[in-house]
C-alpha cells in the first residue's frame, strides 16, 4: 500500500485522483481570489501518474510539529507539485524544519525555474537550502527543462533529471500522437488567456497586450471561439458572478490604464461577454478541449491539457517559462516579441507536430524512467517492455 504526502497542492481531491478548486461549487467565497488553476491541472495529472492508496497534505504554513513523527511511520514519500518554485521571492515558510525531522524522500516533480527579464536569477539560502534536502533524498529531481536544469546545476544539484510537466502525460498513452487535419476543417477553437503578466518577466508590457488583444480578435473572426481563462478575478466574475459583480468586472478592467489602453477595447470586451469560459474543475476544462479541433495561446498548462488529449496546440512564447516549456517538448510556437505577423497557415505543418510527437514519446519514456528510479509506484505504461506475444496485434 503506497502512502503519499504532497507539499503545496493546489486543489481538493475527489474520486481518488481528481482535483477541483477548494469547495468549487461556493462560487462566491472564491470570486475575489485569484488563484490560477493551471496549478490544480498539475496536481490532478501527477495523481494520474502514480499508484497509491493513501493521500495528505504536508502542511507548511502552519505545521503540528508533534504530528511529524506520525506522518513519517504512516507515510512513504513527499512530491512537491510541479510549479514555479526557483526564483528569488519564494517563501518556503517552515518547509526546512519540516523535511529535517519528517526524513522521508520529497520528490520534485516537474519543478521549474524562472528567469528575471534583466539580471541573473539570484536564489535565496533558503531555497538552496530547501532543493539540496530533496535532491539529496532521492535518486534525481524531475525539472522541467532544461533552463531549470542548469539553475540547479549551477548550484551543485547534479542528480537532475528533465522529465517536463505531468500535465503532457495525463492520459497515460505513450504512443499519443498529433495528426492536423486540413486547415479548412477547422472550426472549434479554445484560446487560453493570460491578461495579467510581469514586467519582471516579460519584457514589453505595451507589445505583449497589443499583440494579445489583435490576436483575440483575429482568432474570434475566423473560428468559433471560446475564450478560456485560468483564474483572474475579472474573469471570473464575468463568467461566474450576478449581473451587479459582471459590471464591476467591467468597469475594473476599463480602470486599469495599460488593460484598458492596450487590451481591453470594445470588441474585446464583447467577445468577453458573449465567449469567456472559466471553472473550478480541472474535469471540465478537459472536456472542453476535446470538443476543439485546436488549441492555442499563452497559458502553459491550458495548451497542454489541449495536447495530453490529441488536440493541435500552438504556443506563445513570452518569457523564460513559456520558452522553456516550447523547447522542452518541442511545441509549435511564436515569440510575441518578434514584430512578426503571426499566421496559423505558417504553423499547419504536420512536420512541426511530428518534432512535438518525438519529443512526447521521448518525454513519456524519461518521466517513467525518473518516477521508476526513484521507487515510485506508477501508473505509466512501461514502454520499455515489449509486449507479450498474446497481447501483439495480429494483422
Amino acid at each position: 500500500m503506497t502512502r503519499i504526502l504532497v507539499m503545496i497542492p493546489s486543489g481538493e481531491v475527489y474520486d481518488h485522483n481528481n482535483v477541483r478548486w477548494y469547495k468549487y461549487a461556493d462560487v462566491q467565497r472564491s470570486i475575489n481570489h485569484y488563484h490560477n488553476i493551471g496549478d490544480a491541472f498539475v496536481y490532478d495529472s501527477s495523481l494520474k501518474l502514480l499508484n497509491f492508496e493513501k493521500l495528505s497534505v504536508l502542511e507548511i504554513a502552519n505545521p503540528a510539529m508533534e504530528n511529524i513523527d506520525r506522518l513519517r511511520e504512516e507515510y512513504d514519500y513527499v512530491f512537491l507539485r510541479g510549479s514555479n518554485y526557483i526564483h528569488n521571492t519564494m517563501n518556503w515558510r517552515q518547509t526546512i524544519p519540516v523535511l529535517k525531522r519528517l526524513g522521508l524522500p520529497v520528490l520534485g516533480f516537474g519543478i521549474g525555474a524562472q528567469a528575471p527579464v534583466k539580471g541573473k536569477l539570484e536564489l535565496s539560502d533558503e531555497t538552496r537550502t530547501v532543493l539540496r534536502m530533496m535532491a539529496d533524498s532521492t535518486t534525481s529531481i524531475g525539472v522541467r527543462g532544461a533552463y531549470s536544469a542548469q539553475v540547479l546545476w549551477d548550484i551543485g544539484i547534479k542528480n537532475v533529471r528533465i522529465i517536463g510537466c505531468p500535465t503532457a502525460f495525463r492520459r497515460n498513452d505513450p504512443h499519443l500522437e498529433i495528426k492536423l487535419p486540413a486547415l479548412d476543417t477547422v472550426r472549434k477553437v479554445g484560446l487560453t488567456l493570460r491578461r495579467e503578466v510581469s514586467p519582471t518577466y516579460a519584457r514589453d508590457i505595451e507589445q505583449y497586450l497589443t499583440f494579445h488583444r489583435e490576436l483575440v480578435k483575429q482568432v474570434a473572426g475566423r473560428f468559433d471561439t471560446t475564450l478560456m481563462a485560468q483564474g483572474e478575478v475579472e474573469e471570473k466574475k464575468l463568467v461566474f458572478g450576478t449581473q451587479e459583480q459582471k459590471e464591476e468586472a467591467v468597469a475594473a478592467l476599463k480602470a486599469n490604464k495599460w488593460v484598458a489602453d492596450w487590451f481591453f477595447d470594445e470588441k474585446i470586451e464583447q467577445l468577453y461577454r458573449e465567449r469567456l469560459f472559466y471553472s473550478d474543475v480541472v474535469a471540465d476544462y478537459e472536456n472542453l478541449v476535446r470538443q476543439k479541433d485546436l488549441v492555442l495561446g499563452y497559458r502553459l498548462h491550458g495548451n497542454l491539457m489541449a495536447l495530453s488529449n490529441g488536440v493541435p496546440s500552438v504556443y506563445f512564447t513570452y518569457d523564460s517559462r513559456t520558452v522553456e516549456f516550447a523547447e522542452t517538448f518541442q511545441i509549435p510556437s511564436f515569440d510575441v516579441f518578434s514584430g512578426k505577423e503571426f499566421r496559423l497557415e505558417d504553423y499547419w505543418d504536420q512536420s512541426l507536430f511530428d518534432r512535438f510527437n518525438r519529443a512526447y514519446f521521448h518525454g513519456y519514456r524519461e518521466m517513467h524512467g525518473f518516477l521508476r528510479e526513484n521507487n515510485i509506484d506508477t501508473a505509466m505504461v512501461d514502454v520499455s517492455k515489449k509486449p507479450a506475444q498474446s497481447e501483439r496485434k495480429v494483422a
